[in-house]
């Protein structure tokens, strides 16, 4: 080797794993959502999620303002306001009505189905993708929860 060649300096291993290291937890807190935090308005009130106009509304009314409030983070909780159109929520009444049946709890000793007294509330349950109106909810509920329909 010639006589007054440097050889190249590389930065320290530890440099090296740390940058490393950051990237993965980065990379993590991305994917579990961590780093997502809403955007915050002026007055204090999360800013509501926008999208297109007729996207999801299926040329139904608009619902009024949209936002969505963060009640909790652990565990992850929120309120997504006018989410719904009254249009909308009339549809689904009409359309469940005929099929309403009382809800049951399950017999611990046999594991089915069985009446009870405590228990008064009643419910159906639709298709996935059933009609024109029920997909553009559930692909508003798929745009506000980023879960796949």
């Amino acid at each position: 080797m010639a006589r007054g060649a440097r050889h190249p300096r590389r930065p320290p291993t530890l440099i090296l794993v740390a940058l490393l290291t950051i990237s993965v937890v980065l990379l993590v807190l991305l994917a579990l959502g961590a780093l997502s935090l809403p955007a915050v308005s002026k007055d204090g009130r999360v800013a509501e999620v926008r999208r297109s106009v007729g996207e999801a509304r299926d040329e139904l009314q608009e619902t009024g303002e949209q936002w969505t409030e963060v009640l909790s983070w652990e565990p992850r909780a929120f309120l997504y306001h006018n989410f719904l159109s009254k249009e909308e929520c009339k549809y689904l009444i009409e359309l469940a009505k005929p099929y309403m049946k009382k809800s049951t709890v399950v017999d611990s000793t046999t594991g089915r189905s069985t009446d009870s007294r405590v228990r008064t509330s009643s419910g159906m349950f639709l298709r996935r993708g059933q009609d024109k109106i029920i997909r553009a909810i559930e692909k508003r509920i798929a745009d506000f929860t980023f879960i796949p329909v």
